[in-house]
């Protein structure tokens, strides 16, 4: 059975992207995010252990659970996070 969001923020854009996304935050336990970029790139900053990871339209990436993160503007983009209650498939869709 394939993943199935439960809730989709709206499509933000380097303009529109709220504070709370480009500052440390997490899901809640038990909730998994999925950030999809629909034009440009991001990069989605994980704080423990640290990693960073470019997020383009054709790499979206997972975001576990209780991970504390944040988003950077790499220039002109869209973007918007979808969220699960169980991992979402690394290729995107399910």
């Amino acid at each position: 059975m394939t993943a199935v969001p439960y809730r989709t923020t709206p499509v933000f854009d380097e303009d529109s992207l709220p504070e709370a996304i480009r500052n440390t935050h997490s899901t809640k336990a038990g909730v998994w995010g999925l950030l999809r970029v629909l034009a440009g790139r991001v990069r989605l900053v994980f704080h423990e252990p640290p990693r960073v990871v470019e997020v383009t339209p054709s790499e979206p990436a997972p975001i576990p659970p209780q991970a504390d993160h944040h988003v950077e503007i790499c220039g002109p983009m869209r973007m918007q996070v979808e969220f699960y209650r169980e991992r979402p498939a690394e290729n995107g869709r399910g």
